[in-house]
Formats: structure tokens, sequence, C-alpha cells
């Protein structure tokens, strides 16, 4: 069997790991340490960046899609309105129309009817010599 006799160099081998220990946690392990929670949180502060604009677009394309659907809505009231003046305008210048229609027709008929009151008295102030000039032709004589 063999036995293993402590010496001096065990103290100096364990001093040894101990500063290896210390330079290595200084110079490797602290700064890698320190990337690696840098980088933690600047993927953390990228998560909630991409977070909130995913939640500002969300709200953005809402307000969009209830602006779109305000300004329909208003569009087609304004169209209504415009279609309802529209008509109405038409009824009043139908009406006005058939007014002056009638009116004309009234004028016409006034006109027509004066016409043929004048021709009467004419032909009435004509029917004696008519008269005498049919007779003679249908007696054949001259009176």
């Amino acid at each position: 069997m063999i036995t293993v006799i402590p010496d001096i160099s065990l103290v100096y081998q364990m001093i040894n790991f101990l500063i290896l220990l210390f330079v290595l946690n200084v110079l490797l392990y602290k700064p890698i340490r320190k990337v690696l929670l840098e980088r933690k949180a600047k993927i953390q502060g990228l998560e909630s960046g991409v977070e909130k604009a995913t939640a500002d677009l969300v709200s953005q394309e809402e307000s969009y899609k209830n602006g779109l659907r305000q300004a329909r809505s208003e569009g087609l009231k304004e169209k209504e309105a415009f279609v309802e003046e529209a008509s109405k305008q038409e009824r009043e210048i139908i009406d006005q129309i058939n007014q002056k229609a009638q009116a004309n027709l009234a004028r016409i008929k006034k006109q027509v009817a004066d016409e043929t009151e004048q021709a009467r008295k004419t032909l009435e102030k004509e029917v004696a010599v008519f008269a005498k000039a049919i007779g003679e032709k249908i007696l054949g004589r001259a009176l």
C-alpha cells in the first residue's frame, strides 16, 4: 500500500488554486457574466419594445378602422342628404313646369276661345251674304 505524506507542496497547490480562481473570476467569469446580463437586458428591452409596437399597431389599426367606418357613415349621410335635396329640387322644378304648362294651356284655351268667338262674329256678319249667294246658286238666278 502507498501512503501519501502531506507536505508543504499541498499548501502551495491550494494557494495556487485560490489565486487562479480569483484571477479567472476577475478576468474571465465576471466580464462574461456582465456581457450575458447586458445581452439579456437588451433582449428583454427589445421584446418589450416589440410588444409595445405591436400593441400600438393594433390600436392604430382599430383607430383607422373606426375612422374609416365613421367616414363611410358620414359620407352615406351626406349622400342621402344630397339625394333628398336633389329630389326636393326636382319636385319643385316639376311643379313649376306643371304650373307654367297649366298657365300656358289656359292662355292657349282662352286664345282659341277668343279666336273662335271672333271667327263666329265675323262669320255671322257674312252669313247673310253667303246665304244669299248660296240661294242664288241653288235657284239659279240673281236677285
